[in-house]
């Protein structure tokens, strides 16, 4: 398959990246390095990398931006902010593809653990992973042409513990090894309208 992963040089897109790369033509797409460069904040960067990559299999999102800061200093600026990156940026992804993927191909996007087991500073994250949970357990029901729809939730990377481990106190570290077998679960698979969760 020819595979296209936004987010690849992230802990995430890096362990998509290994587990898929070892059986398919992944371009990879970031903002600032992989094959195509593009900023899911702006639709017109969206179709602008649809129209240099062409006719694809899958797309894998891993990419996405959320504001962590007390509750009592996020503002609608702030929350409107993950909400236009992570959640808006990785939907505008498959609306855009709808007509480009090829037949039976499948949208995997990428949310995380924070609306199921919240953190302290974590609301605007939590909110982005339930709109992302949200959309893709309805728009599967929708999607033509035999197209799949899902996304993986992945808890707190092992390879993320020296970065983000103190906003993420108690919670169990996940592999990049397992979170790159579940993102193989959506692409390679059958499944659709899921929440994948590894913890």
């Amino acid at each position: 398959m020819k595979i296209v992963l936004v987010g690849a040089s992230g802990d995430v897109g890096q362990a998509a990246l290994a587990e898929l790369s070892q059986r398919h033509d992944v371009v990879s797409v970031g903002r600032s390095t992989g094959d195509v460069k593009v900023d899911i904040s702006d639709s017109g960067s969206i179709e602008a990398m649809y129209d240099e990559i062409g006719v694809f299999d899958a797309l894998v999102s891993t990419a996405g931006s959320v504001c962590f800061a007390p509750l009592s200093e996020q503002t609608e600026a702030s929350l409107k902010m993950g909400l236009e990156n992570k959640v808006m940026g990785q939907i505008n992804l498959v609306l855009s593809g709808l007509g480009r993927i090829s037949d039976n191909g499948s949208f995997t996007l990428t949310s995380g653990v924070l609306d199921r087991d919240p953190v302290v500073w974590g609301t605007g994250a939590a909110l982005a992973n339930g709109a992302l949970a949200g959309f893709a357990t309805s728009a599967a029901i929708e999607t033509p042409r035999g197209l799949r729809i899902n996304v993986v939730s992945p808890g707190l990377l092992d390879v993320s513990e020296q970065r983000y481990g103190a906003l993420f106190p108690g919670h169990e570290r996940v592999s990049s090894d397992r979170v790159g077998r579940a993102f193989a679960k959506c692409v390679e698979g059958a499944i659709t309208g899921q929440v994948v969760i590894v913890q």
